[in-house]
Order: C-alpha cells, then structure tokens, then sequence
C-alpha cells in the first residue's frame, strides 16, 4: 500500500536558501496519515521514526515527491518506509531568466526513512458498501497456492517431483500442512509425461480430497502444442470429481524456445467451457495486454468482476519479475475494476514468479497485499543450489514471508470465503 505527495520547497531556513530537513519530515507525515486512512480510516498517530537520513540538500523552489509505503501490519501498528527526491529544480546561470528550472533527468533522492504509526483497534473503521477497492483497507489473509506438478519439471530436475495421484494427494496434504490453501494441479502419465486425461484429474483430485479440504484449481493450460480439447480434460469432471477452479490463459506468449499459442477464439472457448462447468477461473496474465484481453472478455460477458487473477513473472519471452511490474499491473486491474466492477468487491489478485524470482515476487506480493504462488512447477530450489525436497518447504519459506510482511496466512475455508465467492457467469 503506497502513497504519494509532490510538492513545492519555500522558505529557506538556511544560508545558501537551504531548506530545513524538518520540511521532509512533515510530507513524510502527510504521506503517512494517508496510508492510515487508506489502511484503517483513520489518522492514526505516528509513533516514532526508526531512522532517518538526509542525502542531499533541497533548496527553495525545488519540486519534491515524497513517498511512502506500509511494509508490514501489526495489530495496531503499520511499519512504513519513506523516500523524498527531487525532481525539479530552478536553474540559475549566466543568460538565463530567474525563473528558469528544469526537469531533472533522473530523480536524486534527498531523504529516506523509517517509522511506524498506530491507529488503535476501537478507531479503525470497517469500510462502507463500494469502499473496498484495490490499494485501499488491511491487506486480508494472503492465500498461499502450491503448483506441486506443473507440466515442465522432471524427476531428472528434481527427483521429489509427485506423479502418481497417490504421491500427488501426499504432497498436496503436506503443503496444506506447510500453509498451502490452494493447489494448481497438472497430471502425468505413467512415464511422467504432461497429461491432460479426465481419468488422471479424477484420480488426483480423490486422492486429494481424501486428504484435505484444500481448494483444487486445474490447468487448462496444459503442456505447449496440446490441443484446445486436450487442455479442457479436467472441465468435463463433475460432481464430487470436479474441481473448484480452473485456469484461464489469455494471450500467447514466447515461452522460453517454444510458444505458448492462446488464440484467441480458443480463449473465448475455454472461458465458455470454464462457465459451462460451474468454475471459478483464475486469469493467467503473462504480460501487460493480457489485461486488456481480459477486459474484453469480461466485456462479452464470459467473465464476471470480481475477478480472481494471477501475475505469472519471469518467463523467458514475457513480462519480466520486478516490483515495478507488480505495481503496474495492479493498477491497471484496479482500472479495469474501476469500469467494469459493480460488485462493490474488488478483485483479487497473486503472483507467481518463474525460477529464482519465485521467492522475491512471494515477497512483493505480500507487501503489497496480494496473493502469491510457489511450487515445484515454477522452481525447484529452496535455496540457491538446495533443491527442495518436494513443494511443502517452498510453502513454508512463502508462510515466513507473509509473517514478515505482518501477513497472516489464509486456511483453507478462507481461500473458500474469498475465491469461490466470485461472481460466476
């Protein structure tokens, strides 16, 4: 959760038309008040700053964005960090007006800090019909989803890989044991194959379902060069061998040296089928535009606001993994929220990151109030070199980040309470 503040520098203090330090110190006030009433709806009090530093010197007339953000939520407390640069400037010299300034061509950062408010538990306001909308309100419990099979990753990758439903329902137990309240479930044949057969899910999903009450999303994305009719296999489960939730794949996308191929009437289909079966779809979104696809079909009425999404980072071909992409790409669902939600519900949102990006994008995520995803399928190392001994201690590395972002960990009926309320078509 962010906020920002740009403003005019006056009244030097100073020789030289310094400006004092304690200037900063008020825009990182201001800029904290909001992030109480964007949290909690309230003032709130600042309590103490941790640490400051000032950089560089401001002067008067220099434009100054002030900039802060919650990087965890303690029962009362919000930790925030604070950063101030400058961007304009005047710009005095020889032959120039007085009035002349510039635009700086990179930011210089003047000050940063650290601090925590407070907004007690009796004045923290619950939010108003409509009010709940992206960025705003205490982050609810982070949904953590275990991708323990995947379509890519072989036992000669990593010898923990489940392949059988016994070994899959095993695994999934265990990563809801970690903290784990969803599974994305891909199948395999007996040679360990990518499969997209009925019979497989169903088997997997009973084996599961013997195990834990956990929420069970299937893979419409399948493996690369499948058919549209092979990646549906699991959508023509029903009844106690369906699943809860299906993926839904918008755009292709460059997939390392192959090509993820989504036409896009093939998208419309899968998303009349993910209908037809009475399933709660989650948006993969690869790359920017896939949102702007996704607007359409929620145009066509194929999908239902609040949506369930989930930024998939750092494939080779695709969006890169970086903390700003993440930003972006949560505002622009907001946008599309803005237009096309009525619900009074926003839409939710994770993050998969690919490889060695799982765990920094784990982390963003929870930050910044979203959902995330770790497994087998998209990394298979617990440590750099360490491979993990299954999907359940990548689950409980993801749990340790949440709780450092002053996150709890959503169970199982939470996962229920938020996913599966979805509007469905």
């Amino acid at each position: 959760m962010q906020a920002t503040i740009r403003i005019r520098m006056s009244k030097p203090h100073y020789g030289g038309n310094l400006v004092d330090g304690a200037q900063l110190l008020s825009l990182f006030g201001d800029v904290a008040t909001e992030l109480c009433i964007r949290a909690d709806g309230d003032e709130g009090l600042f309590r103490a700053y941790d640490s400051v530093e000032f950089l560089a010197p401001v002067y008067s007339g220099d434009f100054i964005e002030a900039r802060g953000e919650i990087v965890s939520f303690g029962r009362t407390s919000l930790k925030m960090q604070f950063t101030a640069h400058k961007i304009l400037a005047p710009r005095p010299g020889p032959g120039l007006a007085p009035t002349a300034a510039e635009v700086l061509a990179e930011p210089l950062l003047v000050c940063r800090a650290s601090g925590t408010c407070v907004v007690p538990k009796e004045l923290r306001r619950a939010p108003a019909a409509g009010e709940r909308r992206i960025g705003l309100w205490r982050p609810g419990p982070c949904i953590i989803t275990a991708a323990i099979v995947g379509a890519e990753t072989t036992r000669a990758q990593n010898p923990h890989l489940p392949i059988t439903a016994e070994e899959i329902g095993q695994e999934a137990a265990r990563c809801v044991q970690a903290g784990a309240s969803v599974i994305h479930l891909h199948v395999r044949d007996e040679a360990g194959n990518p499969s997209q057969d009925r019979a497989r899910f169903a088997a997997a999903i009973a084996a599961i379902r013997a195990r834990t009450d956990v929420v069970i999303q299937c893979s419409t994305g399948g493996a690369v060069g499948m058919s549209l009719d092979e990646r549906c296999g699991a959508l023509t489960l029903a009844g106690a061998e369906a699943p809860d939730m299906a993926t839904l794949n918008v755009g292709t996308i460059n997939f390392g040296d192959d090509i993820f191929v989504n036409k896009r009437q093939d998208t419309l289909e899968i998303a009349r089928r993910i209908a037809a079966a009475r399933l709660v779809p989650e948006v993969e979104i690869y790359d920017l535009g896939h949102l702007d696809i996704t607007a359409e079909l929620v145009e066509k009425g194929l999908l239902v606001p609040p949506l369930h999404v989930q930024f998939v980072l750092g494939v080779r071909g695709a969006l890169s993994a970086s903390r700003k992409n993440v930003e972006l790409l949560v505002s622009r669902l907001a946008e599309l929220d803005r237009l096309h939600n009525t619900s009074g519900t926003p839409s939710s949102w994770g993050v998969a990151g690919i490889g060695r990006h799982e765990f920094p994008m784990a982390e963003v995520a929870a930050q910044l109030g979203g959902n995330l995803r770790v497994g087998l399928e998209d990394n298979i190392y617990v440590e750099k070199g360490v491979l993990a001994e299954g999907s359940a201690p990548l689950v409980e590395k993801a749990v340790t980040l949440c709780k450092a972002a002053g996150r709890s960990v959503a169970t199982s009926a939470d996962a229920r309470a938020i996913l599966l309320a979805a509007t469905l078509v």
